[in-house]
């Protein structure tokens, strides 16, 4: 099936005063033309990348672009607009607009297609050609040219500008990646080059994209002077850049200024104060208007990269630890007198159940299934530390992050203690990292001096310095944690419930969950019931969803009622996430929403002395929670209560803004 076809273009048209009415118009015409099962659908995907990073470009161009379930085939839609529309260019409005969709599951020959369409786009005579085109057949013929070219002999690439003989051309080499891996990584890429070529420079550049890319070679790598990283994801395998000077940016700067990229990507070749990518780590991002990341930011991304990693680690240990709970029963957890070592006690425990007589099976996995879930649950901060380091200096960190995370459980400095050590041994490792050493011994410092020197830093500060005041600052929270009843409980609760709510499995309620994981202690009642309310608030956005969309189903998009019905099962199990796709649509009535249920529900479980054994599972861990008629009816309460606050703030909002969304929906030219 061709990629575009006639009745996918729409030439000199009044498409309305906003890139949503664009979206609309092109969205209409790939369903009229039965490219697409849900217009509405494919509307809301578009709109949902739209809202990530805008899509315009310089030159007058627009290229909103979504991956969909809605759509079987990749498709392109065009209009050429008259007026122009906003779509976030720097330079103005666009009067070229593409709609790229591509199906959720497209394969790479198939995202080959629509990358050659976004490379074709920085090429002038190409625009100029859609801007000439008299009829659809020539728009259709054009793109088809580009998507699908003629086979043609191979033609030697242009030789780059003569340079003095005295200053011989800089080889740069670039790596290109957007979060859908689409349209601009391609872009970005095209642009590079083509500017690389303007200043006579040697290039190279890898697209780590949706269509796949072969990988930059070692030699190519090892003779170029510096390396551009135009990226707005992480790039894949970055240690192999160790040493090299670095010029970082998102990937939509490559696009409008990548003549100034080489130019800074030249100049940061020969200065030797240039930022560098220190040892296996990425080089500190700039924090100024060129598009590096400051370092609150950085900080937050480092933080959550630990926690993320983290989570497996209590899920698997906890449920383990909570399925020991229910073949073997809760007096598994009690430590025997004289016994101070937990990983000695559940071994020792399994040792001495082995030989029971009666219901010795049972008793055994249970145990077996116990003593699993602490070992897995023992790497929780080692894991949290660990992580938080190689997020800051990637492979040479992790070795000393682990160990600060075994130094802070040896000196009793808890989930905190794991955080400050984790930093301390990242930041030792990049520091580490940037000595200037011999070409020869450079291969030695990730796998043996890195790791060596900064375990060293950072275990000695644990132990000498640091480690009484995190024990006492962590002993001080659990003794405060514990003292609590009544009303500070209770704000406990809602302060928990809002938290878990506020960005539906973004940084705070990560944070949230994280407090409440690693703290968890089978034997520490304030722990079980943290765990408790933070658990229930989380099952509350979805399953609110869920009621609502069921409920006042004219409220909600078809896609939304469609997410609604998944989200039953995903509030349930305990997946807060399920509530995103409303909240993205709705924000400012969603969001507020779900925080009133989830501080009603941490409330409700404080108040009636819920605890749970287990950190994660929804429905499936109910035999870890007891008073669990409480916790399901906190559940449910908040539900309901988030349930009927979105509904009210839905149907009172629809008023204001219908005229306007009426219009919205006009067809073009209405």
């Amino acid at each position: 099936m061709p990629i575009i076809t006639s009745d996918l273009v729409a030439l000199d048209v009044d498409a309305g005063p906003d890139k949503q009415n664009v979206i609309e118009l092109l969205a209409g015409r790939m369903a009229a033309a039965g490219r697409a099962t849900n217009r509405d659908g494919l509307i809301e995907a578009a709109l949902a990348r739209e809202s990530q990073s805008a899509t315009g470009l310089p030159g007058g161009i627009a290229i909103p672009h979504c991956r969909s379930p809605h759509v079987d085939e990749p498709t392109i839609a065009f209009a050429r607009l008259t007026p122009r529309v906003p779509f976030g260019a720097p330079d103005g409005p666009a009067d070229l607009a593409f709609l790229i969709a591509a199906p959720e599951s497209g394969g790479a020959e198939h995202m080959k297609l629509l990358s050659s369409l976004a490379r074709a786009l920085v090429r002038k005579d190409f625009v100029e050609q859609l801007r000439a085109a008299g009829t659809d057949a020539e728009v259709v013929a054009l793109v088809e040219g580009v998507v699908s070219p003629a086979p043609a002999a191979p033609v030697a690439p242009p030789a780059p500008a003569p340079t003095p003989e005295s200053a011989p051309a800089a080889s740069l080499i670039a790596i290109t990646a957007c979060p859908t891996g689409i349209a601009h990584t391609y872009m970005a890429a095209d642009a590079l080059k083509l500017a690389a070529d303007r200043a006579g420079v040697r290039f190279s550049v890898e697209t780590q994209g949706s269509s796949g890319s072969t990988p930059l070679s070692a030699e190519t790598i090892a003779a170029a002077d510096a390396v551009i990283f135009a990226t707005d994801v992480g790039v894949k395998d970055k240690q192999r850049f160790a040493g090299k000077p670095v010029v970082a940016s998102g990937v939509k700067r490559a696009i409008n200024e990548p003549d100034t990229m080489i130019a800074e990507a030249v100049a940061a070749a020969k200065d030797p104060r240039a930022a560098r990518v220190q040892g296996d780590a990425a080089a500190p991002a700039p924090t100024d208007a060129r598009g590096g990341l400051g370092w609150g930011t950085r900080l937050r991304q480092i933080l959550l990269t630990g926690v993320s990693y983290m989570i497996p680690f209590v899920a698997a240990g906890g449920l383990l630890i909570a399925l020991g709970f229910l073949f073997a029963g809760y007096e598994i957890a009690n430590k025997p007198a004289g016994q101070s070592d937990s990983l000695a006690h559940i071994i020792a425990t399994t040792n001495s159940l082995t030989n029971l007589p009666t219901g010795g099976l049972l008793q055994y996995l249970g145990a077996v299934l116990f003593t699993l879930g602490g070992l897995a649950f023992g790497f929780l901060v080692p894991a949290l530390a660990g992580y938080i380091s190689f997020a800051i200096a990637d492979r040479p960190g992790i070795a000393p992050g682990f160990t600060a995370g075994a130094v802070a459980v040896a000196v009793g400095g808890g989930f905190i203690g794991g955080i400050v050590g984790g930093l301390i041994a990242g930041f030792s490792a990049l520091w580490i990292g940037s000595f200037k050493v011999p070409q020869w011994f450079r291969g030695l410092m990730p796998v043996v001096v890195i790791p060596l020197g900064a375990s060293l830093i950072v275990g000695l500060s644990m132990f000498l310095l640091l480690g009484r005041p995190l024990a006492a600052v962590t002993s001080g929270l659990t003794h405060w944690l514990g003292s609590m009843t009544g009303s500070s409980l209770v704000l406990l609760g809602v302060i928990l419930g809002l938290m878990m709510c506020f960005d539906l499995g973004g940084p705070v309620n990560k944070a949230a969950y994280a407090f409440a994981a690693a703290g968890l202690n089978i034997t520490d009642v304030a722990s079980l019931r943290i765990m408790a309310a933070v658990m229930a608030a989380g099952m509350v956005p979805p399953l609110a969803m869920a009621l609502a969309s069921a409920v006042r189903p004219r409220l909600f998009t078809e896609p939304e009622r469609e997410n609604g019905r998944a989200a039953w099962l995903l509030g349930a199990c305990f997946i807060t996430e399920g509530a995103i796709p409303f909240a993205a649509a709705d924000p400012l009535r969603v969001i507020p929403s779900m925080m009133f249920g989830g501080a009603v529900t941490g409330a409700l479980v404080m108040t009636f002395d819920v605890t749970s054994k287990a950190p994660h599972g929804g429905i499936f861990v109910f035999f870890a929670i007891d008073h669990l008629i409480w916790f399901v009816v906190a559940v449910v309460v908040g539900a309901v209560c988030s349930a009927l606050a979105v509904v009210v703030a839905k149907s009172a909002g629809r008023a204001v803004p219908a005229a306007e969304a009426s219009a919205s929906l006009q067809p073009a030219g209405s």
